[in-house]
């Protein structure tokens, strides 16, 4: 079987050597065997527009380009931790609430996939940026004046600045494989790295700018630099070819068993990935160290997440994308079920910070390159868009349930005793994700060595 097809495409293959001229009792060819030649056409489309990919030029603006933008997209809200410790502080509220605002603003990227699919087609990829970047740079604006009104706060930076975070995430999770096919999973990997890059130094940013100057300023500083430097990035997005045409939800994917089952399984595997950033700025205030020890775990964090998507991207395109994909969610499982829980001091915290950001970053980056890759090129964006709906849950629920876990359990001065249920539950849930991805990724190949 090859190893880089759909449960679909290996179907098909079976089909057309054994029974493709198969008749049913009416003399009619099996619908089953139309489906497949159906898809075999966009797989085939996907192949052809591989074959042409510059595998760079122009290409590597485009990654440059989305380097930026992630970094003030994807960046921030992995800095939100240091954001949020600063609004509990200040008594705004609890971090059960302040972690919806963190978590509304990646779970709009799952929310409106589907929309803005549609929004990119309509605009073109370079007006659909453009309209993000400004969208995440007036938000943070926008926010600093609603610092003392939670409800203001959900929808400036949350609901504005994840409008801005979603349309910035639907170009650049579809646009850099009509540049590459043999590089496409380094090409992701090094733009993805932006929003770890970014996220690293956001958290020290801010943490400096809310102590000098405040949060509110911080705010307004932070907008009016995604501002100067987002819009020139999205300015330079541009299409190799039109953005594909056809609906914007292929239903008969989910008739593939490999779409299914990535699909469910990394739903489940988003739930986990926001509760380290976003809570270990308050857990390593609750064992007693300074505000900038959490802000230099957090930044540590996004390093991590930076190096990890980087070498994802390598591995990728060696060892294959999804077994890429879940080495990331078992690193994320172990990492949360063996060493978070047992880190009371620095050097335990470290190594997970290291570890489990490196894994994270893996998974972000490396799900563009395995829907491309898996399903075909030439509907990665309808693919993309599908997938990541389905992250909605995690995005919005992952990082409140465990505030609310943790509020159970004694609240955020309650030490280990009151974090480790919350940190249990991310874990389980990356190590349930893990099996799904394990499942799509033999039914593909069952070879152990195989590069799926």
């Amino acid at each position: 079987m090859a190893s880089t097809t759909t449960a679909i495409e290996l179907a098909t293959s079976s089909a057309s050597s054994n029974t493709g001229s198969l008749r049913n009792s009416n003399g009619r060819k099996n619908e089953v065997s139309k489906a497949f030649t159906v898809t075999d056409h966009v797989l085939e489309a996907s192949r052809e527009a591989d074959s042409t990919a510059p595998e760079g030029g122009y290409g590597w603006v485009i990654v440059a380009g989305g380097f930026v933008l992630l970094w003030w997209s994807l960046g921030t809200t992995y800095a939100w931790g240091v954001m949020q410790t600063a609004l509990v502080a200040d008594g705004l509220a609890d971090p059960a609430v302040l972690s919806f605002v963190g978590s509304l603003q990646a779970a709009l990227i799952s929310a409106l996939a589907i929309v803005n699919s549609l929004v990119v087609r309509k605009t073109g990829v370079r007006a659909a940026a453009m309209l993000g970047a400004a969208c995440m740079g007036g938000s943070e604006i926008l926010s600093s004046f609603t610092i003392h009104n939670v409800g203001a706060l959900f929808f400036t930076s949350g609901v504005v600045m994840g409008i801005g975070v979603s349309l910035c995430f639907a170009v650049i999770s579809t646009v850099p494989s009509q540049y590459f096919n043999t590089k496409r999973g380094l090409a992701n990997g090094f733009m993805f790295a932006g929003s770890g890059f970014g996220g690293a130094a956001v958290s020290f940013a801010l943490d400096s700018l809310i102590q000098k100057l405040g949060i509110a300023w911080a705010y307004r500083i932070l907008g009016l630099m995604t501002l100067a430097t987002g819009l020139p990035a999205a300015w330079l997005m541009k299409e190799r070819i039109p953005v594909e045409r056809r609906g914007f939800i292929e239903w008969k994917l989910f008739k593939s068993p490999t779409f299914v089952l990535i699909f469910v399984g990394s739903a489940i595997g988003t739930f986990p990935l926001f509760v380290p950033p976003f809570f270990i700025p308050l857990y390593t205030r609750s064992l007693g160290f300074s505000p900038n020890v959490g802000a230099g775990l957090v930044a540590g964090f996004s390093l991590s997440s930076a190096a990890g998507r980087i070498l994802s991207g390598f591995a990728s395109d060696k060892v294959g994308s999804i077994n890429t994909v879940l080495v990331s969610l078992v690193l994320t499982a172990i990492t949360m079920l063996a060493i978070w829980p047992t880190s009371t001091e620095l050097g335990p915290l470290i190594a997970f910070v290291v570890i489990n950001g490196a894994a994270n970053g893996a998974f972000f980056s490396t799900m563009p390159t395995a829907i491309s890759k898996v399903f075909g090129s030439a509907r990665v964006a309808i693919a993309m868009s599908m997938v990541v709906t389905g992250w909605v849950g995690g995005y919005l629920l992952g990082a409140p349930i465990a505030g609310y876990i943790l509020e159970a359990f004694g609240g955020t001065d309650g030490g280990l005793h009151a974090y480790r249920p919350a940190m249990f539950y991310a874990g389980a849930l990356a190590l349930v994700s893990g099996i799904f991805i394990l499942a799509a990724r033999f039914y593909i190949n069952k070879s152990l060595l195989a590069v799926v």
